[in-house]
């Protein structure tokens, strides 16, 4: 079988996709359509792809999901091993990534390479699970933390189920919504300014931390803030506190039962780590990528890994143990609890502004999901459109009367109508879900299409061996993401039966809506 089947306009197909599909879901509908499709220049190296995937992998997750972790495992040791197993599996699933970003070309994430290796329904899915599931739920859970970091820095506690706080979290979404419409160039330059932020934050969190720890060895007199870390085991079984109020004893938990509450323990370290597929992003704008994104993903992730075993660490230095799992804003509760209020709530500021810029990246990814299925008619036409809201009265014109000279140029080159989408879905999930809820969404609805396509790069191994692959880890690298992986989601989906049911909901909407436009894109072809 061809690496690359053809068409007969030359479009590049899926594999299992048969010709009568032409024209839904592939990205060259007409000369036209391809004239319109940004080209990028490859002008980044390997040091510019190294710094792209810190920026997005260093998000809010550190600060926010240390408590979610600390509640499902039964000691600060199994934390921080959980920490790291989160680390390896974004590692060896970004590697993967590579594999296929330096093989098989495509835009959106992985819903081109589902979409070559299994057909045009699983990319559709990929993209339908993002668009509906899981950015909405990135954008949500990124609000409420915005509005829980001020809070905490205030000492106000158990207030995020109210409506004022759900309120709150959904003015601090608008608004950066609104932001990521004036323009691309206002987008990325604030993106610019949050980046600082991130790494700074860190550094303070992990420099307080290694201070406590010089004073109390230095001065056996002095009593640290907090004594657990060293009065204690931290492998060590202790009691934690359920979302819901209830006590976990971890010693009368049964086997399966704790790999339950380990399964949503990772969950809450992937969403930390989240962004480690976005690194294929960049492929096309690589001057080598065959070359600098392996090496860019793997110096990049090692260190990622490092600041959050550091950072985790130190939360558990600052904190006495039984706080830490009661929070969903970790690192202010401790810059508070050594400091005082006043640096609590200079912690606070710095944490929105590393929230407000998650905020922003992830609001300006949605956006261009929703337009690139647009592109693929998967999605409406006009919510591809770039500085316009709503539908324009010359939807229906042919796509070359809308590339004439003659149309006004927009204000905005922000794709306007595919942000309001991406901010309307994220209101719905603040309105009716709450934080460690969204967590494990999130999880479980990325990590079935990521198990999918890593499963589908071990399939072309053996399927397609012939396959140009500049890239090419060792083959147990996909093997054991794809065992974990595909373990945590089984089990993940057991433990959280609610927020599987959700998922599996849009996924068989998603596949009747994808049949009926289909069928109707077809028909529509027949009358041209």
């Amino acid at each position: 079988m061809s690496p690359n089947p053809e068409s007969h306009d030359g479009a590049e197909r899926p594999l299992l996709t048969d010709e009568s599909e032409i024209g839904y879901g592939s990205a060259a509908r007409s000369p036209a359509d391809r004239a319109q499709r940004a080209m990028f220049t490859r002008n980044l190296g390997a040091f510019e792809a190294f710094g792209i995937v810190i920026s997005i992998v260093i998000g809010s997750g550190v600060f926010t999901s240390p408590g979610s972790i600390d509640t499902n495992v039964p000691s600060p040791g199994v934390a921080l091993i959980v920490w790291l197993v989160g680390g390896m599996l974004a590692w060896t699933g970004a590697t993967t990534m590579a594999e296929l970003g330096t093989a098989i070309p495509g835009e959106g994430g992985v819903q081109p390479y589902l979409q070559y290796i299994f057909g045009d329904v699983f990319g559709f899915l990929a993209a339908w699970t993002w668009i509906i599931a899981v950015m909405p739920a990135t954008l949500a859970i990124l609000s409420i933390v915005f509005i829980e970091s001020i809070y905490s820095a205030i000492g106000v506690v158990n207030e995020a189920g109210t409506i004022k706080h759900k309120l709150l979290s959904i003015i601090v979404l608008v608004t950066i919504s609104v932001a990521n419409s004036i323009s691309t160039k206002v987008s990325t330059r604030l993106g610019s300014f949050f980046v600082t932020t991130k790494f700074v934050t860190i550094a303070g969190v992990v420099i307080a931390g290694l201070l406590v720890v010089i004073v109390h060895l230095a001065s056996k007199e002095w009593e640290a803030p907090a004594t657990d870390w060293y009065t204690k085991s931290w492998f060590g079984f202790r009691d934690t506190i359920a979302p819901d109020g209830t006590e976990i004893h971890w010693s009368d938990l049964a086997g399966w039962t704790m790999l339950g509450h380990y399964s949503a323990a990772l969950y809450g370290a992937l969403w930390a780590y989240s962004g480690w597929d976005k690194a294929i992003y960049v492929t096309a704008e690589l001057s080598a990528p065959a070359r600098q994104l392996p090496l860019a993903i793997n110096t990049a992730i090692p260190i990622v890994i490092l600041c959050f075993f550091a950072a985790n660490t130190t939360y558990y230095i600052l904190l006495p143990w039984s706080v830490v799992s009661t929070t969903d804003s970790v690192a202010v509760t401790a810059i508070t609890h050594l400091l005082g209020p006043a640096a609590g709530i200079i912690a606070a500021i710095l944490i929105c502004l590393v929230v407000a810029g998650s905020l922003l990246g992830n609001s300006f990814v949605a956006g261009r999901m929703v337009v690139a299925a647009s592109n693929l008619n998967w999605l409406p036409r006009f919510l591809g459109l770039l500085g316009q809201l709503g539908i324009p009265s010359d939807e229906n014109r042919p796509t070359e009367s809308l590339a004439d000279s003659r149309t006004p140029t927009p204000k905005s080159d922000a794709p306007i109508n595919a942000i309001a989408l991406s901010t309307i879905l994220p209101i719905l999930y603040i309105l009716f879900g709450d934080f460690r809820a969204l967590l494990t969404l999130n999880g479980l609805g990325e990590y079935s299409f990521f198990f999918l396509t890593v499963l589908g790069a071990i399939i072309l191994r053996f399927r397609e061996p012939d396959l140009r692959r500049p890239y090419k880890p060792f083959v147990l690298i996909p093997i054991i993401f794809a065992l974990v992986s595909g373990f945590i989601v089984v089990r993940g989906a057991v433990f959280a039966p609610v927020q599987a049911v959700i998922l599996i909901s849009l996924w068989v909407i998603g596949v009747g809506y994808f049949q009926v436009r289909k069928r109707w894109a077809g028909e529509a072809v027949r009358e041209a």
